[in-house]
């Protein structure tokens, strides 16, 4: 539904039962208008169905009890309000402890008759069983019946309680009218989705839970139906607005660069650069992402890619995140490409530092003089003209927003190809979703001669033999990284046992490394003492470094051969692999080792899971389980709509069926002319993106 509905763009203190007070407390929950409040869906729901005899209440149970309240007491303690009674009914009595609800003080009478949802545990003071995890608790009148069924649980604070929002959701829905529908009838029938009036009335208070299967059902579908929709009008557009350029059929220059390579192309690294080439051959614009675990040969595949588009007389850009990984790409091109007539160049904030240096490769470029330019996002700046773009490939794709890349392929009369590359392996059905406006290419197999890298989980109990043996590795002529989650100590409870990147470096370069050429690296250094440090990594100079996660992507250093990661349970499963991909790159057995002592199950689930395999793809599904699709989807979609409702990785078979529906439905109906609605919802869930292909 769009906001304009019934007015849901109002203020959410226009709701009745929401004060200026409630209404800050609901803005703490990001809810600021009605609409935020429609759509402040319940995270779990409880099956409040049937009451509970309190001679019938057992341990740990979560129960409905009615009957009537005595023997009310209340006591201060370290801060808070204790409040106890007693609840009676026919069968028997159960003490009642409510904390830090004085506001009950005022309201509760001995006699009354309460319906009380909680949890039951022993309690010492009675020796019997108590309910001290009191959820809810209403006061009925005399004759009254509880009101029974399936109760929803919101995110909520600590500033506003389950009762406020759930009645506060009541008052909203009771005062509007149905919901326009926004999907056509055909769609409808053939999903067999309920309205969206019912929808969302039953995602709130469903009346069982067959009803809210088909109300979570139906707006999950919406969700990934807007978003498919919306991919697929980048794709359209991007693709119909104007012709692509044709590329020519590899020849002797691709031909040439292959026989100099020191290895053979792996059977996915050809696959990926026949459907790369089939691609640039079109009239169409490519668009098209290079997904590939650490290591596995992105970079000699976007490489054949950029001499296809020299030879075939055009330019390419090739843009990387960090200035020194620009300075290594720039490195093994020229070292591979020199002999072969191609003229590569590097465009980056420390190589334009003057002006004259600046005009100089910008005239180089613009006369088309050089070839293929490696980049940073110099690359996008306004006086960088290119006299034939043909392809624009990005490094770490995750590293640079829609509005970068878009900049970039605008530097060209002709729409250019695009190639977009990614080292954090996503499942397929997050592809779907997340990459909808692309097609994917995969690498899922290593060069030949790339070891394993021996993954080990230690405690600090360990620690010392752990260093005993990085010294070992290092005296050996090998290099080693020690990684931390923190730059430098912190106060918080939360982190103050976490030693930081600076009080480690510290401890090692004093005591077991003292000896050794030691340097600390992280985020808040100035650029050029950050590429200072990593060039004396990558040249040897420095034999160990500590760091913080600055290093996830970074230079290749083949002579290092270690890593280890302390507090290891404050990073992520996709961010210790990526962490792990900076060793193992050279001709040495290498080992990641990660300590922690934590206690968690999902931390050591997480350090068990990266023991076991070094598959990145793996990884990515055991982490999609692990932490949720929120979390993983946030980091991916870069300014696509968050999911509410819908669970991508639940709903893999929805979203199949929901891309099937877009791609009909935006075939049929290219601008959404006839249907306004959901060319609102678009809008709204994409903003300026879609304001001019949705404008009807």
């Amino acid at each position: 539904m769009s906001k304009e509905q019934f007015e849901l763009t109002d203020e959410v203190m226009y709701v009745k039962g929401v004060g200026p007070r409630r209404a800050e407390a609901l803005h703490k929950l990001n809810i600021f208008t009605k609409y935020d409040l429609l759509t402040h869906y319940p995270r779990a729901y409880e099956n409040h169905s049937s009451l509970t005899k309190i001679s019938d209440v057992f341990e740990g149970e979560q129960v409905l009890i009615v009957g009537r309240v005595s023997n009310i007491t209340s006591r201060e303690a370290r801060g808070l309000t204790i409040i106890n009674a007693l609840l009676k009914d026919e069968t028997g009595y159960i003490r009642l402890t409510w904390f830090n609800q004085k506001y009950l003080l005022t309201k509760l009478r001995n006699g009354m008759r309460l319906l009380i949802i909680g949890k039951a545990k022993f309690d010492s003071w009675s020796g019997g069983l108590a309910l001290n995890q009191i959820q809810s608790t209403t006061i009925l009148e005399e004759d009254e019946e509880p009101a029974l069924g399936i109760v929803p649980i919101y995110p909520s604070t600590a500033a506003i309680s389950q009762q406020v929002l759930r009645a506060a959701i009541k008052n909203l829905l009771n005062s509007m009218p149905p919901l326009t529908e926004i999907l056509p009838q055909k769609i409808l029938d053939a999903q067999e989705l309920i309205s969206l009036d019912e929808a969302m009335r039953a995602i709130h208070f469903p009346r069982d839970f067959f009803e809210l299967d088909e109300a979570r059902r139906r707006l999950a579908f919406d969700e990934l139906f807007l978003i498919q929709c919306g991919l697929m009008l980048i794709k359209r557009q991007t693709r119909d607005e104007r012709l692509g350029i044709t590329h020519k059929k590899n020849g002797a220059l691709v031909k040439a660069a292959l026989a100099k390579l020191p290895f053979d192309l792996t059977s996915d690294q050809k696959k990926s650069f026949r459907e790369i080439s089939k691609d640039m051959e079109s009239k169409l614009p490519m668009r098209r992402l290079l997904q590939g675990d650490v290591g596995s040969g992105k970079t000699v595949v976007a490489l054949l890619a950029l001499l296809k588009t020299v030879e075939s007389g055009r330019q390419g850009a090739f843009m990387a995140p960090t200035e020194i990984l620009a300075s290594q790409h720039y490195e093994k091109f020229s070292a591979l490409l020199t002999d072969l007539g191609v003229r590569v160049d590097l465009l980056s904030a420390k190589v334009t530092r003057t002006k004259k240096s600046r005009e100089e490769l910008y005239e180089k470029i613009s006369a088309h003089e050089s070839d293929i330019i490696i980049g940073t996002h110099a690359l996008i700046q306004e006086g960088v003209k290119f006299a034939n773009l043909g392809l624009v490939v990005t490094d770490e794709q995750h590293r640079f927003g829609v509005t970068q890349r878009a900049t970039l392929e605008k530097k060209s009369d002709a729409v250019p190809d695009m190639l977009v590359m990614t080292a954090t392996p996503i499942p397929r059905t997050m592809t779907l979703t997340v990459y909808g406006d692309l097609d994917i290419s995969q690498i899922k197999e290593l060069p030949p001669g790339r070891k394993p890298i021996k993954t080990e989980a230690k405690t600090t109990r360990g620690r010392k033999k752990v260093y005993d043996f990085v010294r070992a590795e290092i005296l050996a002529g090998r290099q080693a990284y020690v990684v931390c989650p923190l730059i430098e100590h912190s106060d918080s409870e939360q982190l103050a046992n976490i030693e930081s990147a600076e009080e480690i470096f510290d401890k090692l370069s004093r005591g077991i490394f003292r000896d050794v050429k030691c340097a600390l690296l992280h985020g808040k250094m100035k650029p050029r003492d950050k590429d200072d440090i990593m060039e004396k990594f990558r040249d040897g100079e420095i034999k160990l470094l500590v760091s913080t996660t600055v290093i996830e992507v970074g230079v290749d250093v083949p002579n290092a051969s270690v890593m280890v990661v302390e507090h290891a349970e404050r990073f992520g499963l996709a961010q210790l692999h990526q962490l792990r991909g900076r060793v193992g790159r050279g001709a040495a057995k290498s080992h990641c080792i990660l300590i922690s002592d934590s206690k968690a199950d999902v931390a050591k689930a997480r350090l068990e899971i990266l023991e076991r395999t070094n598959d990145g793809f793996k990884l990515a599904e055991e982490d999609l389980k692990l932490r949720g699709p929120g979390q993983f989807f946030g980091e991916a979609q870069h300014g696509l709509p968050d999911l509410k409702v819908a669970d991508v990785f639940r709903d893999v078979e929805l979203l199949i069926q929901a891309r099937d529906a877009a791609e009909k439905f935006i075939t049929d109906d290219d601008n959404l002319n006839y249907f306004a609605n959901l060319r609102k919802n678009l809008a709204l869930a994409y903003g300026d993106k879609f304001n001019q292909i949705t404008a009807g």
